[in-house]
């Protein structure tokens, strides 16, 4: 049975309260006035990180978004980007709490990084907690990953935030192992 499959059965829930929560607690609560975001070199996001990429609704700063439309757009970009996501992972053993730490990362990175990451590749292989493992940490299990962004002149910078992210991703997908 595939996930879409698993999906349309009700045994995967798309947008469910819990990830809709742990989005919350990284992308931010009442988050309703677009501002720029520095980690992203300014890209204009609002409510629970929806930009103009994954946006129907033009994204610009200092525009305020009212509660009913920031749950709308998140509700149907989260429900769009699981579905991509449903499309590369090709084992069908994972849980809702893997598929939610999954989602929770292709949220912040993007589907198609979260699909050709090491974590999805090994998850696909049926290795789900060195899966999981892989949202947060490189092989040698030590260096942080997905927790850097490029500055101004190019170079690296570690982010502690996207590193409590990734370690939380990495929680939550290891729960009911």
């Amino acid at each position: 049975m595939s996930l879409r499959t698993r999906i349309a059965a009700g045994s995967l829930v798309l947008a469910g309260s819990g990830l809709l929560a742990f989005l919350g607690t990284w992308e931010g609560q009442g988050q309703n006035t677009v501002y720029a975001d520095k980690l992203s070199r300014g890209l204009p996001t609002v409510c629970k990180g929806i930009t103009r990429y994954t946006s129907p609704y033009p994204v610009i700063v200092g525009d305020y978004w009212s509660e009913a439309r920031c749950a709308e757009v998140e509700r149907l970009v989260t429900e769009k980007s699981q579905l991509r996501l449903a499309d590369c992972i090709t084992n069908q053993a994972v849980s809702q709490n893997t598929f939610d730490a999954l989602s929770s990362h292709a949220h912040n990175v993007g589907v198609p990084n979260t699909c050709a990451s090491r974590a999805v590749g090994l998850i696909n292989a049926g290795r789900i907690a060195a899966g999981c493992k892989a949202l947060a940490w490189a092989p040698d299990g030590t260096t942080p990953v997905w927790s850097y962004v490029t500055d101004a002149n190019g170079r690296k910078q570690f982010v502690r935030g996207l590193h409590a992210r990734r370690q939380a991703e990495q929680k939550l997908c290891e729960t009911g192992l």
